[in-house]
C-alpha cells in the first residue's frame, strides 16, 4: 500500500492509483473534464492540476500515480488560478451559448427555445408549464409585452424574428380554456408569511413564487379589485376577464389577497412586526413621494440592484416603486428574483443577490452559418396570428422556426459549471477570430456541434471502447485538431452503437440529445 497525505489529509491506497482517484477515496473532489472511468488516462483538460507540496510543481491529478510519501495540495489560491486559466484556454475556443440570445434578453429571462420545442411537439401543457416557471402572467404579458426578447431572435439575421411573444400567449391561453388551469407543485408550508403591498405584475409575480417556495404570501391592494395599472389598459387590448383568470390561477395555489387595504406608516410599521418580509410593490411612486420611510431617488425606492432589498432590514421592493417601466415583463421578472431572493433570506438569515450563472455567448452568426441553424428549424415564413392569437395549427408552424440557439446541454455541462466555480472569464484568451458553428444531427436524436468541442477525447475513448465501425477519432495536428468521424463519413456511420452514450458521457454541449425530455425534468 502507498501512504500519502492530500490537503493534510493521510491516505493509503494501491500503487498504481492515481492522485485523483486516492483523493476521491477519501472524499476530496477535484473537478475535471477529460477523465473518464475504466478508460486509458487522456491528460486534455488540465482542470485537475493540483500541487507538489515539496517541489511545488503542478502536475494533473488524474493521470500521475501516487508515490510513497507524497505531499498533496489540491485546493490553495495556486491551483484555484491554474484552473480558472485552464477553463480560460478551452472557452477561448468554444463557440456556443449556454442560453439564446432571445433568453438572454427577456427580463424574465424565460426559457423560450425550450417553450417553443414543447409546442412544436404539440405539448401545450408542457410548454406552458416552462413558461410559468419565469413568467406568472403569460396570457396578460401576451398581450402587452413589446416583446424585447424577439429583438434577440437570430431567426432575423434569415428573415424574421420567431413571434415569441405571442407563442406565449398561446400557452397561457391555452391552459385557461382548458378549464383545468395548471397548477404548480408547492413546496411545504415553512411557517413563513410574507406581505406583499400591491396587487399589479410585480407583486402578483413575487407572491406566485413565494407560494410556490412554501411561505404563505399575503398581497395588500387598496383598491377593490387586483391588476394595479393593468386594469388601465385599454380592454379592447387587454380584457378584464383575462385579468381575472390569470390573477385566479394565483390565488389557486394559496396565494391571499386582502381589497380595500390602504397601507400608511402606521399600518406599515405593524406589518413589520407581523410579517417575515415585506414586498413593496405599489406602483409608480410619485417625485418626492415619502414611501414608508425608505430611503427614495427620483426614480423611485432605493435597493440593491441584486437582491431588491432597500434600507429598512426585510423590507424589498420591485416593479414601479423602484422605477417606471414601460415593460410588465420586467416587473413580473424582478417578481420572481425577489421570491428567489427572500426565499433564501427566510431560511438563511443572511440577504444575498439573486444567483446568476456562468453564460458562454458568441455574438451574431455569420451568414455561412444560417444554412447550419436552419437545420434545425421549418424554412417557412413568419404564421400571422388572428384577432384571438394563434390557432394551435399557427402556433405548432411558428414554434418550429425557432432555430434552437440555445445548448442542449445546459445545466449538466462540466464547462459551465466550472467556469461558474472559478469565474472564469470568456474573453481572456479569445482571438479576433472563430470557428464557424456547424451542427450535424443524429437519426436517433443526437446533435454534434464540433465548435463546442474542448478535446476532452471522451467520445473517441467510447467509441473505440463499443469497437464501432468508424467512431470518433482526432482529425488534423496541433492547433488545427478536431474530434469527428474518419474519412469524412457522417456522423450516423461514427455513432452507429453509441449515440445516446456519448451525448450522455459528453462535458459540454457539443454532443447532446435532441429532445426536449431532458431539459423539462
Amino acid at each position: 500500500m502507498i501512504k500519502l497525505t492530500i490537503d493534510n489529509r493521510n491516505v493509503e491506497v494501491e500503487p498504481g492509483t492515481s492522485v485523483w482517484q486516492a483523493a476521491q477515496s477519501v472524499g476530496i473532489g477535484i473537478p475535471t473534464m477529460c477523465y473518464l472511468e475504466g478508460a486509458e488516462h487522456f491528460t486534455s483538460c488540465m482542470i485537475c492540476l493540483v500541487k507538489d507540496a515539496k517541489s511545488g510543481r503542478l502536475f494533473a491529478s488524474c493521470s500521475t500515480p501516487v508515490a510513497e510519501g507524497q505531499v498533496i495540495i489540491s485546493d490553495d489560491e495556486e491551483t484555484t488560478e491554474s484552473r480558472k486559466a485552464a477553463l480560460e484556454l478551452l472557452l477561448s475556443e468554444h463557440v456556443g451559448d449556454c442560453e439564446a440570445p432571445c433568453q438572454l434578453v427577456c427580463p424574465a429571462h424565460m426559457n423560450i427555445p425550450l417553450m417553443n420545442r414543447l409546442i412544436a411537439k404539440g405539448d401545450f401543457a408542457q410548454a406552458l408549464e416552462v413558461v410559468k416557471r419565469d413568467i406568472a402572467l403569460p396570457s396578460i404579458l401576451g398581450r402587452i409585452c413589446p416583446a424585447p426578447c424577439e429583438a434577440g431572435c437570430r431567426r432575423k439575421q434569415v428573415d424574421e424574428a420567431v413571434s415569441i411573444c405571442l407563442l406565449k400567449r398561446f400557452a397561457g391561453d391555452e391552459d385557461l380554456k382548458s378549464g383545468n388551469p395548471y397548477l404548480p407543485q408547492l413546496a411545504a408550508l415553512s411557517g413563513k408569511k410574507v406581505a406583499i403591498i400591491g396587487s399589479g405584475p410585480a407583486g402578483l409575480a413575487a407572491a406566485y413564487y413565494l407560494q410556490q417556495k412554501g411561505h404563505q404570501a399575503v398581497i395588500f391592494e387598496k383598491n377593490n379589485q387586483a391588476g394595479g395599472e393593468l386594469l388601465q389598459i385599454d380592454p379592447e387590448i387587454l380584457p378584464v376577464e383575462v385579468i381575472e383568470q390569470e390573477i385566479a390561477t394565483i390565488t389557486a395555489i394559496g396565494v391571499q389577497i386582502r381589497f380595500n387595504e390602504m397601507i400608511d406608516d402606521s399600518r406599515f410599521a405593524e406589518l413589520q412586526k407581523e410579517y417575515d418580509a415585506i414586498v413593496v410593490a405599489l406602483g409608480t411612486v410619485p417625485e418626492g413621494s415619502p414611501v414608508f420611510g425608505l430611503k427614495t431617488a427620483k426614480a423611485g425606492v432605493i435597493v440593491e440592484k441584486t437582491s431588491h432589498a432597500t434600507s429598512i432590514p426585510k423590507v424589498f421592493a420591485v416593479g414601479h416603486s423602484v422605477r417606471t417601466s414601460k415593460l410588465a415583463v420586467r416587473s413580473v421578472g424582478q417578481g420572481k428574483e425577489v421570491a428567489t431572493v427572500i426565499d433564501s433570506y427566510l431560511r438563511s438569515g443572511e440577504v444575498s443577490g439573486y444567483p446568476e450563472r456562468f453564460n458562454s455567448k458568441f455574438g451574431r452568426l455569420a451568414e455561412v452559418e444560417f444554412i447550419q441553424y436552419q437545420k434545425d428549424s421549418e424554412n417557412a415564413p413568419r404564421q400571422k396570428a388572428e384577432s384571438s392569437g394563434f390557432t394551435r395549427e399557427a402556433a405548432i408552424r411558428e414554434a418550429k422556426r425557432c432555430m434552437h440557439c440555445d445548448c442542449r446541454n445546459p445545466e449538466s455541462c462540466v464547462l459551465r459549471e466550472l467556469s461558474d466555480r472559478y469565474h472564469a472569464i470568456q474573453k481572456r484568451f479569445q482571438s479576433n477570430e472563430r470557428i464557424n458553428v456547424e451542427k450535424f444531427i443524429h437519426r436517433e436524436g443526437i446533435v454534434y456541434e464540433p465548435a463546442k468541442c474542448i478535446k476532452c477525447g471522451i467520445c473517441v475513448r467510447l467509441t473505440r471502447q463499443h469497437q464501432e465501425e468508424f467512431g470518433f477519432t482526432f482529425i488534423g495536428r496541433g492547433f488545427d485538431v478536431k474530434v469527428g468521424v474518419p474519412f469524412n463519413e457522417s456522423i450516423q456511420k461514427g455513432l452507429e452503437k453509441t449515440a445516446e452514450i456519448v451525448a450522455k458521457s459528453c462535458p459540454t454541449g457539443a454532443l447532446a440529445l435532441f429532445g426536449v425530455e431532458e431539459q423539462i425534468k
